[in-house]
């Protein structure tokens, strides 16, 4: 149940933070002043980091190690901006990318085992 909690605020903190980066480059969102574009992301960057802080703190006070962490952190970081761009970005996903997440998804293996 902890992992979960864990999981789940990193997933919505990565999804509200993908958000506050790239929201504004997809096409018809480019007229927007860079001024405007950096004060809107801020402000959705609040409120990553009110989900962020927690769960590393909630994981590291339920033993997990801070590099284990961090790793599952990427790892849901890639996932959640792949499935941005693929549905929202509109970007195309390609074998490459599929391989390059593999050997991340290896690096989570490596990082957990005993």
């Amino acid at each position: 149940m902890r992992w979960l909690v864990v999981v789940g605020l990193l997933c919505l903190s990565n999804l509200v933070m993908t958000v506050a980066w790239y929201w504004h480059i997809k096409p018809g969102n480019q007229h927007f002043p860079l001024w405007q574009i950096i004060l809107i992301s801020w402000g959705l960057a609040f409120f990553e980091y009110c989900l962020a802080v927690p769960a590393n703190h909630l994981g590291a006070q339920w033993q997990i190690k801070p590099f284990q962490l961090k790793i599952i952190q990427e790892v849901i970081t890639l996932t959640v901006f792949a499935l941005f761009a693929i549905f929202y970005l509109k970007d195309s996903f390609k074998l490459n990318y599929l391989i390059s997440f593999g050997f991340i998804l290896a690096a989570v293996y490596f990082a957990f085992k005993k």
